[in-house]
């Protein structure tokens, strides 16, 4: 990123102090001789007394002589800034740095800003702010203690998170509300008294058709100023209260806005902090990312190389140097295709990620991945943006993420060549190797400084000969010689050639004999307790752990098991790459997995482990009740000590934690079924069924059923199996597989008459008379229906005998029994609307809609249609509003009303598509086309 010149140096404070020159890394010395080049560049252009300069960059701890050690430093630094154009004068009794401020990031990030809330295009202020927010890598100037560091730290905070909530604001202007949820639910949930974070979640809930959710909010912020300030909420947020509560039209997303361009994403990672070298590499990138100039054809580059060997780091250096060429923004995906404990990225799930990154919202997610891949190139089309698909196992987990616009850049990278990339996708392949030498000296000269490195020319080639010019080991070592700054280097040489020699698990061939010796000596020099942490982390199943499962599966405290991932951080063992959540090399992983089944006993690692799946099972089978109550709980047990789970406090906090956790459940389960975890298999296909049928996710809800059904046969549980049966039953005919749906149900029938679970046969008939009614057969499915309103009617449940009622009252109407219709479901309204359950109404609703229609009754049923649109969309349910919305068209036609009708008809046709249902939308384009032919 450039300063507001034409200037190609950039001096980064807001994070671990940085200087770059031409995309290149300028080594500036150790941590006070950084430090001092820190306080000078918040001062760029400015004159800053030298006893000022000392009080900034030493506080109350000066050394002995500290004017000639500041003068050491500065003309230390001079030569090293020459090839920069940035000067370090003497200007009277202080010091000058001559640089421009647009260069310093923290005068960038305030100059965006300020230009953001002059804008009055929410739009233009909106990527003004995102690009200001893009800059911060860390905490500001992370080199220094001293109390005006500290001061300055906290004002530079505070200025942050005012951005972001102005972005937030900007944001919801340009209607990005379903985007916005999961971060200002987390938001609202770390900071209740915050009334502005409140006002934007409720907002956002709003917009997003959770009208009760957004006033269950508001009082939950009331009561909580009420019990701990002894306040009622301020005028603005009561305001917005009131304007919730009468649905003002004037809450809608402006009209200005409305027909925006799609999200502008920023999913790239962080560079890296430590780059060097690969100046080759680079050029070999840029000119195939920009041979040919004007392409009618999508750029495609493959970089290709073992595991370690900087891939990753090179792609994310040249795209962070090249970001002004993507305004449309940039997609970033890791599809583990290497990952030692878990499986590679599904497409369908790699899809779900950068549609995610789009701005479309879960309900319009289709669940084939065919259509996804179409959903995704059309959203991509003309657009130009950079995509990023890293660690990739093989072409065919690459080829459905390509887009299909010549404006998109695509960088793969991958341990495998991907031939079929090269051949049949004209892919320009970058295969990297292991640094020379030379550049492998630079690297650590630049993180351990040179004055350092010349002082133990042989360690430091024994370091770099340990390394073999792989940078991640390079690096691991660095930060290890790094943590000690006043052990000599050969003390760490004498570590690594006591260590063991090699990875014999992996016998690719592409690691050399030295890197588990780095490994080892890393992970051996961390604090006992650190270390421990380290070991068990080889127990995860999940890539990207969040904080609490890590405090779960180590039994410690989460602010404990924070403390201790930064340790390893700074030793570069663990990456957080998001706030509480935390990622490893695949490598390391490795390495982990290694020490875990060598360190720890069998009862240990099993002990961990049973604390970490009690953790994900029993916060999802909370979060799982709270999206929906009214089925029978399974038994699941007390979870064991040191578990610790969640309990999630509403229905909008529950969608976060399944969203959130989603990838990290799905690897559970795999891990369950590798172990022979059977119970633990099918309890966790249980409490992500709920989600799975929310969201639309079909695909995973089948895959997870399809393991919990074999896995509940092996238990010998009968209910287990009957339930598992009945799942996969249902979610067979949901995905069009009827025929073997009826099949499934029928077993789990007959189980659930053995075992006399009246409750559960009851569920069973309510589905197989779904899935007759999916194979045309109406009189069955009353059939079905009707014996499970026998087994509910007397059970005293209402709002399962209400869902029963009206399944009969639906099925009644289809097969011409209209007063038995009408009696059911006005039965079945009187009960929802007494238990005030709007999901239940709205189907009922729909019902009415549907028998006043077949009655000759049209004007009523427009009526009973209209309200059930309007609460499906207050809860997200655009499933269901879009077969009431087809109903809805024919009852227009039917009034004579043909404009009305094809409304509806388009907008049943938009949520169709985007729901994969092409046997839907087929039907009803031939029935417009009909329609218009009579016409």
């Amino acid at each position: 990123m450039q300063g507001d010149g034409a200037s190609d140096v950039v001096v980064r404070v807001l994070g671990e102090l940085e200087i770059r020159h031409g995309g290149a890394g300028v080594p500036v010395g150790h941590t006070r001789q950084r430090a001092v080049l820190a306080v000078l560049a918040m001062e760029a252009g400015q004159v800053v007394p030298i006893d000022l300069l000392l009080d900034r960059v030493w506080g109350e701890r000066a050394p002995a002589r500290q004017r000639s050690v500041l003068r050491t430093y500065l003309s230390r630094l001079r030569p090293l800034l020459a090839p920069t154009g940035i000067t370090i004068t003497r200007q009277g009794l202080g010091y000058l740095l001559a640089a421009e401020p647009g260069i310093v990031d923290a005068h960038r990030f305030q100059r965006l800003l300020d230009s953001a809330r002059r804008q009055p295009d929410p739009r233009a202020a909106l990527e003004l702010a995102e690009e200001a927010l893009a800059l911060w890598r860390g905490e500001p100037l992370a080199e220094l203690d001293t109390p005006w560091a500290l001061e300055v730290r906290e004002r530079l905070r505070l200025e942050r998170a005012a951005a972001v909530a102005d972005r937030i604001d900007w944001a919801l202007e340009c209607g990005r509300h379903r985007e916005l949820l999961a971060e200002l639910a987390t938001s609202a949930a770390a900071q209740p008294l915050d009334e502005r974070t409140a006002a934007q979640l409720m907002l956002a809930l709003y917009r997003a058709g959770r009208q009760a959710d957004a006033l269950r909010h508001y009082q939950r912020t009331r009561d909580r100023l009420i019990d701990e300030l002894g306040t009622e909420p301020g005028p603005a947020l009561r305001e917005l209260h009131q304007r919730v509560l009468t649905a003002d039209p004037a809450l809608a997303v402006p009209p200005s806005t409305r027909a925006r361009l799609p999200a502008v994403p920023r999913q790239l990672p962080a560079p890296p902090r430590t780059f060097y070298g690969r100046d080759t590499e680079l050029a070999q990138l840029e000119k195939i990312l920009t041979d040919g100039g004007e392409r009618d054809t999508m750029v495609v580059s493959a970089v290709c190389g073992a595991g370690g060997v900087g891939k990753t780091w090179l792609i994310l250096h040249w795209a962070h140097r090249a970001i002004d060429r993507f305004p449309d923004g940039q997609l970033y995906v890791d599809l583990r295709g290497f990952d030692p404990v878990a499986e590679p990225v599904p497409v369908a799930a790699a899809l779900r990620h950068l549609l995610d990154g789009l701005g479309v919202s879960p309900g319009e997610i289709p669940g084939e991945t065919a259509a996804r891949t179409a959903l995704y190139r059309s959203l991509l089309a003309g657009r130009r943006m950079l995509v990023v698909l890293d660690n990739a196992r093989d072409a065919a987990q690459v080829v459905p993420l390509l887009p299909g616009s010549p404006a998109c850049t695509v960088l793969v990278t991958s341990r495998d060549r991907l031939p079929a990339l090269t051949t049949r996708h004209g892919a320009r392949s970058l295969v990297l190797t292991t640094l020379p030498d030379t550049d492998s000296h630079g690297l650590l000269a630049s993180r351990l400084g040179s004055e350092r490195v010349a002082t133990e020319p042989g360690a430091v080639s024994a370091l770099v000969r340990h390394c073999a010019g792989l940078p991640l080991a390079l690096s691991i070592v660095a930060a290890r010689a790094d943590a000690h700054p006043g052990f000599p280097l050969a003390s760490l040489v004498d570590e690594l050639d006591e260590a063991p020699s090699s990875l014999d698990v992996l016998d690719t061939g592409e690691l050399t004999a030295g890197l588990r010796a780095v490994f080892a000596a890393s992970s051996q020099a961390l604090p006992p307790e650190a270390a421990a942490v380290f070991t068990l982390l080889g127990l995860m199943p999940a890539p990207e752990p969040g904080l609490d499962a890590l405090a779960a599966l180590t039994s410690l405290p989460a602010s404990r098991v924070r403390v201790l991932l930064q340790t390893l951080e700074t030793a570069s063992l663990v990456q957080q790459h998001r706030p509480r959540r935390y990622r490893m090399h695949d490598l390391i992983r490795l390495h982990t997995t290694e020490l875990a089944h060598r360190e720890l006993s069998e009862k240990d690692r099993e002990t961990a482990l049973r604390r970490l799946i009690d953790f994900y099972l029993h916060t999802s089978h909370t979060a799982d009740r709270l999206l929906y109550a009214h089925d029978d709980p399974i038994d699941i047990g007390q979870p064991c000590a040191g578990a610790r789970p969640l309990s999630p406090r509403n229905e909008a906090e529950a969608l976060t934690w399944f969203d959130t956790e989603h990838d990290c459940l799905m690897a559970l389960q795999r891990m369950a079924v590798a172990q022979g975890r059977h119970a633990t298999v099918w309890r966790l296909a249980w409490v992500l069924d709920t989600f799975h049928r929310r969201q639309g996710n079909l695909d995973d809800q089948l895959a997870l059923w399809r393991a919990g059904a074999s896995a509940a046969a092996e238990t010998g549980d009968q209910a287990a199996r009957c339930l598992a049966l009945w799942r996969l039953g249902a979610a067979r005919s949901l995905t069009g597989r009827d025929h073997e749906g009826v099949d499934l149900l029928g077993r789990a029938l007959t189980l659930a008459e053995q075992t006399g679970d009246r409750g559960r046969q009851a569920n069973i008939h309510q589905n197989l008379a779904t899935a007759w009614e999916l194979r045309g057969d109406d009189r069955r499915a009353l059939h079905h229906a009707r014996e499970a309103l026998a087994i509910l009617e007397p059970a005293g449940r209402p709002i399962r005998l209400a869902h029963a009622l009206n399944q009969v009252g639906w099925y009644a109407t289809r097969t011409g029994r209209h007063d038995e219709a009408r009696t059911r479901c006005e039965a079945a309204l009187d009960l929802f609307r007494r238990h005030e359950n709007p999901d239940g109404e709205a189907r009922t609703l729909d019902s009415l809609g549907y028998l006043e229609h077949r009655s000759g009754r049209h004007t009523t049923a427009v009526e009973h249609y209209r309200r059930a649109v309007t609460l499906f969309r207050e809860l997200g349910c655009n499933y269901d509003e879009a077969d009431t919305l087809e109903r809805l068209g024919d009852t227009c036609l039917a009034l004579g009303d043909r404009d009305q009708a094809e409304h509806c008809w388009h907008r049943t046709l938009e949520l169709y598509h985007a729901q994969n249902r092409p046997r839907e939308e087929e039907a009803l384009r031939a029935r417009i086309g009909a329609a218009r032919g009579q016409g």
